[in-house]
């Protein structure tokens, strides 16, 4: 019996196409997720649609702030004290 190339698998294509499918379950199941948050809020609609276009943040951890060096300082016109 002669193999056919349609016979072969292509694992690492195959691998790809999961990741893909569970990344678009995640994001879906994410954003549905959002949607039922907004409604049970009773927002409007351009705060539904802010909350289920940013449900992929999350929130900052305390480590993340601390001892992060400071990008913005408080007043940019004050003269600096360093």
């Amino acid at each position: 019996m002669a193999r056919s190339e349609r016979d072969v698998i292509n694992f690492s294509a195959l691998e790809s196409e999961l990741q893909a499918a569970v990344e678009s379950d995640r994001r879906r199941t994410r954003e549905n997720d959002a949607k039922l948050r907004a409604v049970s809020q009773r927002v409007s609609y351009r705060e539904f649609r802010d909350l289920v276009l940013t449900c992929h943040l999350r929130p900052l951890e305390r480590k993340d702030k601390d001892g992060a060096p400071r990008r913005q300082p408080w007043n940019p016109v004050a003269p600096s004290n360093g």
